[in-house]
């Protein structure tokens, strides 16, 4: 098609735009005077510089000139013309450092470039489409720079955690600094949220934000959402939904907490195709229903796995409805395809956009550009705010090295597509990599004894803590016959935890009622242990979730940081939760794999592949023909090797024999003898509907009863700084640091050379030096390595620290140190029946806590409950204080 030339530009492309907009199209009348001009687009209108192609006119001034080009022009630097132009209205009543038209812009009647030139370091910026006579009049009226002092002069919520202060002063800076998009990188479990209610409340309040859109791409994420607004109090005590108003979209109760009840506080129509300088307000909504409001029912909505809004349609929204847009979670759609609808959706407006995302991409930065502000998982855990994680290296000779079956051997075959299965014995050896468990064949043993092993470890911590960890599982997927990998987990748990089926459940989006799933293992004890595929892996919060456990292996940073967020926060239920465990299915490769990379990682973008229909004819227009060329080439080699037996001998009408490996290899050929010919067969509309319908054949899978697999695993500690340490090498620091510490940390030199001294004081200093050391030893971690390495369980602290000083010393527990001390101090000794007892209470505190004092006696129930330290140091005949002071020797000897 013949490009336009600038007239036609003009009248087909531009003009419609800007009558959209709501401008009237007139020409110049020299006779009339201006101020009878009024939401007027005056062409040609006159200059000291030459007639500018439009002049938009609103109340007799002119706001903005528009320089219009012919189609094939670029926007940018024509922007120079409009510039000059605008310092040629001398009889405009404005004067902007030489400017007398303070908006400006340039087209081809495609793309539009803006440049608001009133402040002197303005940048311009691609805009969808031409402002309203309305916009541009509240722009004119906007002072940003006094606005943009007043948002530092407002207080944050008195919640406000010091980094989330900084995140929402970091953004305030870049909106002076006029930024128009950027990025907020913050770990999950950070309060993202949180902070930008507080960041929203603030700008609102300044005036540099009126209209706010917050956009999320799931329903249950929006109410959450508003919620966060609900709660939220100002300074002046009110909550934010009773200072501004706060809008969203009908809910349905899947969307909401169980025994919620909220009203949705739906939108007024013409807040969003009408916006008025008066409003005040935020209206949460998924990305979903914000792209019908734009381009109607039928856009694209392949990153959507919600059910459509019924009561949304196509609106007439202009590009300055919102001043503010934050999109919520951006790593998922808003930028993962280079040309997308949701892209398009943040594109339609002009407005400052502020991205949230734990995890930040390269292709995420493509498009918000800067990160003006990060707070990573490990700073958030440094601080106290998140919880760290240890790390089980799980070996399983069939994940690491996939399944060789032989010769009659007998298999479980299962059709994909009826789910029928049946036995069969293989005529021939086959070979499956390890990248094929479970999406071409299973293991039942080596899913059974991984399950095995994760339980032994849960048992343990069941024993530790008196609660089972919560276990969130990764399966690799879960397709809807028999050959669903969530399914066989879900199964054999049951077996193996015995504890039920309401116990152990699948969470995916397969089963009925997904987030009333999902709220389930939040809020109630059980199910303990949930399966998914990836359902849980983003935008969930599980605060209690101590076990993750990865059966499916991945290539994608985000999904995989996104998987480990599930178990970053404290617990909610389980105050005492200070870690969580990650079970690593693949011998540890899989934590090894994701090590060393930047936190903005360089994951491509998912590619939108070409329908193979453009592909032909891009090559019939001579479109980059040599390479659509060899696209195609490519495309009907892999048809070919998909393809039945049915679909070959339905090619076959277009292709000799149906051999398409042939017909790929000779297209080149082809097409440069008989260009015309070959075309006429890829072109004709059956041979395309057949490159896009053929049949295939059915995809079997299959069940190995047979193999046998070998499980172990490897309990690994990460230190604050994310190395990882066995626990051969951690007792290795650890008695390295015992060693370089001995004068440095006083209650370590008391354990080695002066026993007397030991007390409760010594034993706290003890355990806050070595918690608070890099590698993290913790009493856990330390005992957890002790009973790896030695197979002892519970050692006690003291024997810990003696034993890393000399080898020689021996291993005891709390209960086996404190009755070797009883028996030293007791020894040839009588007491009457009262001691004894208080003699017992001595015993269990010392068990629990390795030292006693004075104070215990008066604060501790076992002994205030029975008088306390006057009663019994009357038992004692006044030598309470010389007998405690022998246990602690003792203890410590």
């Amino acid at each position: 098609m013949a490009k336009l030339n600038e007239a036609e530009t003009r009248k087909r492309l531009i003009d419609p735009m800007l009558a959209a907009a709501g401008w009237n199209i007139v020409f110049y009348d020299k006779t009339k005077r201006q101020d009878n001009y009024n939401n007027c687009a005056i062409r040609e209108y006159p200059t000291d510089y030459g007639p500018a192609d439009y002049a938009l006119c609103v109340g007799g001034k002119i706001l903005g000139i528009i320089e219009a080009k012919k189609e094939e022009s670029g926007t940018q630097s024509v922007l120079t013309q409009a510039e000059r132009y605008s310092r040629g209205l001398s009889n405009n009543p404005f004067n902007f450092n030489g400017y007398r038209v303070p908006f400006l812009y340039s087209t081809n009647g495609k793309d539009i470039r803006h440049h608001d030139v009133r402040p002197a370091l303005s940048r311009s910026r691609p805009i969808f489409g031409f402002h309203t006579p309305e916009a541009l009049v509240e722009k004119l009226n906007y002072d940003s720079e006094d606005r943009s002092t007043t948002f530092f002069e407002i207080p944050d919520n008195t919640r406000m955690r010091p980094y989330q202060r900084e995140a929402c002063d970091a953004i305030g800076r870049a909106i002076v600094d006029r930024k128009r998009t950027m990025l907020v990188a913050m770990a999950t479990g950070t309060g993202k949220t949180f902070t930008i209610v507080n960041l929203i409340y603030r700008l609102i309040k300044a005036g540099v934000a009126k209209r706010v859109l917050f956009l999320v791409d799931r329903r249950a994420l929006a109410a959450q959402a508003v919620r966060a607004f609900s709660s939220f109090e100002t300074e002046q005590g009110l909550k934010f939904d009773k200072t501004y108003e706060v809008y969203s979209q009908h809910f349905q109760r899947g969307d909401l907490d169980e025994n919620e009840a909220f009203d949705s506080n739906l939108i007024p129509e013409a807040y969003l195709t009408d916006p008025k300088p008066e409003h005040s307000f935020v209206y949460v909504s998924t990305i979903q229903r914000m792209t019908i409001n734009l381009f109607g029912k039928a856009s694209d909505y392949s990153c959507s796995d919600e059910p459509e809004d019924e009561d949304a349609g196509q609106l007439d929204i202009p590009i300055h409805a919102f001043d503010l847009i934050i999109a919520d979670e951006c790593h998922r759609g808003y930028s993962a395809q280079e040309v997308s609808v949701w892209r398009d959706t943040l594109d339609h407006f002009d407005a400052i956009k502020v991205g949230l995302t734990a995890t930040p991409a390269a292709h995420t930065l493509a498009y918000f550009k800067d990160v003006v502000y990060k707070y990573g998982y490990e700073q958030a855990v440094r601080d106290g705010y998140l919880v760290d994680y240890d790390i089980v290296a799980l070996e399983s000779g069939v994940r690491m090295s996939g399944i060789f079956l032989r010769e009659g051997e007998m298999v479980g075959v299962i059709d994909s597509e009826t789910g029928q299965s049946k036995i069969d014995t293989l005529e021939d050896e086959r070979e499956f990599s390890a990248e094929k468990i479970e999406k071409e064949i299973t293991n039942i043993d080596s899913n059974k004894k991984i399950l095995q092993e994760i339980k032994r470890y849960a048992d343990e911590h069941e024993e530790r803590y008196g609660r089972f960890p919560k276990t969130l599982i990764f399966a690799v997927q879960d397709l809807a016959n028999s050959s669903s990998h969530a399914d066989q987990i879900v199964d054999q748990a049951r077996d193996i935890f015995g504890r039920g089926d309401s116990f152990v459940q699948k969470i995916t989006g397969k089963v009925d009622r997904p987030l009333q799933r999902i709220r389930e293992f939040r809020n109630r004890k059980e199910p303990g242990i949930a399966v998914t595929v990836d359902l849980l892996s983003t935008g969930v919060d599980v605060p209690d979730i101590e076990y993750i456990v990865f059966l499916r292996s991945m290539k994608s940073r985000i999904l995989f940081e996104q998987m480990i967020g599930r178990g970053t926060r404290k617990g909610e239920h389980y105050p005492d939760k200070s870690h969580f465990v990650v079970f690593d299915c693949f011998g540890g490769t899989l934590i090894d794999y994701f090590k060393g990379v930047t936190g903005v990682t360089a994951e491509p973008p998912r590619k939108e592949v070409k329908p193979i229909k453009k592909v032909i004819e891009d090559i019939w227009n001579n479109r980059d023909r040599a390479y659509n060329v060899r696209v195609l080439t490519k495309r009907l080699n892999r048809i070919d090797k998909e393809m039945s037996g049915e679909s070959r001998d339905m090619f076959s009408a277009f292709v000799e024999k149906g051999d398409l490996n042939r017909f790929a290899i000779s297209l080149e050929r082809r097409l440069s003898e008989d260009f015309t010919g070959t075309m006429g067969i890829l072109r004709n509309p059956d041979f395309l509907n057949l490159l896009e319908n053929y049949p295939r054949p059915p995809k079997t899978f299959l069940v190995d009863y047979a193999i046998r697999d070998v499980v172990s695993s490897t309990w690994i500690v990460r230190d604050a700084a994310g190395k990882e340490y066995k626990p051969d090498d951690y007792l290795s620091i650890f008695s390295d640091f015992v060693k370089e510490n001995f004068e440095k940390i006083a209650a370590i030199g008391i354990l080695l050379d002066r026993p007397q001294e030991w007390n409760t004081d010594a034993l706290g200093e003890l355990k806050e030096k070595l918690e608070s050391s890099q590698q993290r030893f913790t009493i856990e971690n330390l005992q957890r390595a002790h009973k790896e390495k030695y197979n002892k369980a519970l050692v006690d602290i003291i024997s810990m620290i003696k034993h890393a000083a000399r080898e020689e010393e021996s291993l005891l527990t709390a209960e086996e140190r404190v009755s070797l001390a009883f028996d030293r101090v007791t020894v040839g000794k009588d007491f009457t029946s009262d001691q004894r007892l208080w003699l017992d209470r001595i015993r269990s505190h010392l068990i629990a806590n390795l030292s006693i004092d004075k104070e215990d006696f008066e604060y501790i129930p076992v002994f205030s409950d029975y008088g306390g330290w006057n009663k019994a140091n009357r038992v004692f005949e006044g030598k309470l204080s010389t007998l405690i002071s022998e246990f602690n020797r003792a203890v410590a000897a």
